[in-house]
């Protein structure tokens, strides 16, 4: 029967041998094998062996992948659950967060300048400080810069246990419970704003921020959702006293932050109880008052996009220094059904 020849693509199962005694020696990058009879030549291959040979490589070959494929959708299929856990949990602490602080209103302002000072106790040099919620320790509450600062942190502290006890996956921390709360405090002045344009109309002033308004623009803020706690107080001498401060020692508070002119005026909220006072204030320097009057005008457009999205922005960038996020913080194991007990 004619003999045909072939280049081998499988050296790893054709190793060069002497040609056999009935066939002519060919170059060693091919392989003899005859057409036929399954015969075992000595020192040659058999069509069945070859055929054999790449048949159990490409079984074993689609068994790693279909393994593999399986590993990645179980990953895939953990990694839903626990952003589903942390999703939901993070949607139930935001409505505490509007229904406390829709009842305690005079508050917003010191809740937003306790989360600004727990923050810029960050040190870049040392990468030490910021927001850890060290500012609930007691030796660094009774400061200097942070006077009258303790009522939001009491407000905060009776927060956290009605958020513990439906967390599932262990106490909030500190540190995500003073900045969310900023977070809410900052959209429930967003909302307030458009309630004033309605005439004071709660529902339409409603339907207003949720028309025109920035709550799309939280995506990043809400993903930082995991901070961890210090054990200690922060350093001292690392927050301004703002009420005492001049423009200059702020823009240079801001700039060792990372921040400029920009960031200090739009969070002029955060500096104070009285924002404008501060924003006149901040006026009086050349560099920041173009911000200001910037974000004066757009807190007069029915969506003051500028205003709102520049200060997410800002609490954004803010509320991470320093941070290194647990992305599996809150999440929980889910309780498995043993199907053996069930009756059917």
């Amino acid at each position: 029967m004619a003999a045909v020849s072939f280049m081998s693509t499988v050296p790893s199962l054709v190793q060069p041998t002497s040609a056999p005694k009935h066939f002519p020696r060919h170059n060693s990058s091919t392989v003899n094998c005859k057409i036929g009879a399954d015969s075992d030549h000595e020192n040659g291959f058999s069509r069945r062996h070859i055929l054999q040979s790449f048949g159990i490589g490409a079984t074993i070959g689609i068994d790693l992948i279909a393994r593999s494929t399986s590993f990645v959708e179980v990953a895939n299929a953990a990694d839903l659950i626990e952003r589903k856990q942390r999703s939901e949990f993070l949607s139930q602490m935001k409505g505490t967060f509007a229904t406390v602080l829709k009842g305690n209103q005079d508050l917003v302002p010191s809740v937003l300048t306790l989360a600004l000072n727990d923050a810029v106790t960050y040190d870049k040099a040392t990468k030490s400080g910021g927001p850890n919620g060290s500012i609930r320790f007691s030796s660094e509450i009774s400061r200097p810069e942070n006077k009258n600062l303790a009522a939001a942190l009491n407000l905060l502290e009776e927060t956290k246990k009605e958020i513990d006890s439906y967390s599932k996956g262990g106490p909030i921390s500190y540190a995500d419970l003073i900045h969310f709360a900023a977070q809410s405090a900052v959209k429930s002045t967003f909302l307030a704003s458009a309630i004033r344009k309605c005439g004071g109309n709660e529902q339409k002033g409603a339907i207003l921020y949720t028309a025109y308004g920035s709550s799309g623009q939280w995506g990043l803020f809400d993903r930082q959702f995991g901070r961890s706690d210090a054990g200690k107080p922060d350093p001292e001498g690392r927050v301004p006293q703002w009420d005492n401060s001049t423009v200059v020692e702020m823009k240079n508070k801001f700039s060792n932050l990372g921040f400029g002119p920009r960031q200090l005026a739009v969070m002029s909220a955060f500096l104070g109880p009285d924002q404008s006072a501060t924003e006149a204030l901040l006026a009086s320097d050349p560099e920041v008052l173009p911000w200001v009057q910037k974000y004066q005008r757009s807190r007069e457009t029915v969506s003051q996009t500028d205003y709102e999205v520049d200060l997410i922005t800002a609490l954004t960038k803010l509320s991470s220094l320093g941070q290194q996020i647990n992305y599996e913080a809150y999440t929980y194991p889910v309780k498995r059904v043993d199907f053996s007990k069930l009756k059917l």
